[in-house]
Parts: C-alpha cells; sequence; structure tokens
C-alpha cells in the first residue's frame, strides 16, 4: 500500500477500543494514517471501518516494547506512507502492585512499553519532523506520573519516564518547529472493560474517549504562539 492521498501522515499507537480507536477516528479525515498495537485483529476491524469511510489507513502490528519490532513497524511506515508530522503515542500497560507484589520481570515490562517505546518512536520520526521544520509529538499519561501511589510501583515509574521524555523532548524540538505535549487522563475511560470491571460506576464518573480525542486535536493544532506541554483531562466529578 502506497500513500496516494495528499494528506499528511499521524502515527497512532496502542490503538484499542478506547481512546486509541477514538483518536484514529478523530485523526482520519484530515490525515493518512497508520494505526499500532499488538495485535492485530483489532487493528484489521478499525481500518476496515475506517477504509469504508474513505480514509487511508495502514495497520502496522508491533509490541512496541520490543526494539526489533517496533523499529520495523516505524520503517514500514515510513516506507509505505512517508514521513509522519503527527505521532500519538497512546501505547502503555501496567500491573498494579506495590515492592513487594511487582516482579522486575513487570517492572520492566511495564517500563519498555511506556517509556522506551516511546523514546524508540520519537527517535524514529524526529529526524524528518527536524528536516521539515514541523511536526506533533503527543503522549498520553497518567496521574501515575505525576503522584503514584503505593500500587503504581512499576505504572508510576513507567509513566515519570515519559512524562521526563515529553519534557526533554520538548525543550530540544520546540525551537525547532516541533511541538511536544504529554497529556496526563487523569480518571478511567469510558470503555467496556472498565465497565465491567467497575460496575458501581456511571457515565459522569468516565471519561469520554471521544472527548478525550478532541482535546489531542485541539492541541495537535494549536498556533505555535501558545503551545500547551503539559494539560490534565478529568471527569467534572473527579477529585484531585
Amino acid at each position: 500500500m502506497a500513500n496516494t492521498s495528499n494528506k499528511p501522515v499521524a502515527v497512532v499507537t496502542g490503538v484499542g477500543p478506547g481512546l486509541g480507536a477514538a483518536l484514529a477516528r478523530r485523526f482520519a479525515s484530515a490525515y493518512t494514517l497508520a494505526i499500532n498495537a499488538r495485535g492485530a485483529a483489532y487493528l484489521k476491524e478499525l481500518g476496515d471501518e475506517l477504509r469504508a469511510a474513505g480514509a487511508t489507513v495502514l495497520e502496522a502490528p508491533a509490541d512496541l516494547g520490543d526494539r526489533a519490532q517496533a523499529e520495523a513497524a516505524f520503517t514500514m511506515v515510513r516506507e509505505r506512507l512517508g514521513a509522519p508530522e503527527v505521532l500519538l503515542y497512546n501505547a502503555g500497560t501496567g500491573t498494579w502492585g506495590n515492592i513487594v507484589e511487582i516482579t522486575p520481570e513487570q517492572f520492566e515490562a511495564t517500563w519498555r512499553v511506556n517509556a522506551y517505546g516511546a523514546f524508540l518512536a520519537a527517535k524514529a520520526f524526529a529526524p524528518d519532523m527536524i528536516a521539515k521544520g514541523r511536526g506533533v509529538m503527543l503522549f498520553t499519561g497518567a496521574t501515575a506520573g505525576v503522584k503514584a501511589g503505593p500500587r503504581s510501583a512499576a505504572f508510576g515509574p513507567g509513566k515519570f519516564a515519559m512524562r521526563g521524555l515529553a519534557q526533554s523532548l520538548a525543550r530540544d524540538l520546540s525551537p525547532k518547529g516541533i511541538h511536544v505535549a504529554w497529556i496526563n487522563v487523569d480518571g478511567g475511560i469510558d470503555t467496556p472493560r472498565v465497565r465491567e470491571r467497575y460496575p458501581q460506576f456511571n457515565p459522569d464518573d468516565l471519561l469520554k474517549p471521544e472527548a478525550i480525542a478532541e482535546t489531542y486535536w485541539h492541541v495537535a493544532h494549536q498556533d505555535r504562539s501558545a503551545w500547551t506541554m503539559e494539560l490534565e483531562v478529568r471527569p467534572f466529578k473527579e477529585k484531585f
């Protein structure tokens, strides 16, 4: 598949039936899309949906915590679609537990997807953005990246590292025309899995994926005279 449209290229990682899918749907009208997740089945389902609506979409399944898989996926995107102008790094994972419960393997796996994968994605696409003098990188954070709870012994450090990477990238790349931002999703996202796990929640307790995606769209298209580097989204009822 080649990119035959005149639309710029956007990469959305961590695409599942929640925020990732909402981001893909929101950006599909204006961008040629590459969508990523570890599993290929849902990517194909969403890709078919978007193509039926007229979008140009490439599925790029890969575990972004694995350097070989990540680099192969990013190379495929550049070769088949061209250099991306937008990176939405939404890939993330976490095992909850305290220091006694979390294993070294769980800690490393969480760090790899949240921080190392973000580094690999930024490193893959930054040179082309720098050459063009424009681009956007948005990273999905979490409150654990601001204040890690007792059971965030793995997740918190992973999100803190991602946030630190985003801060460093912003200071380096903003003067070169590349907008970098870290978005703290402070609360549960309204997905079937979350509703099943927390049946006590009602719609007002959860963030709507489409509403979050609208914020990403706004940040990605801000005038450079007023760029955002960090922001938070949360339900109006959420305590903070």
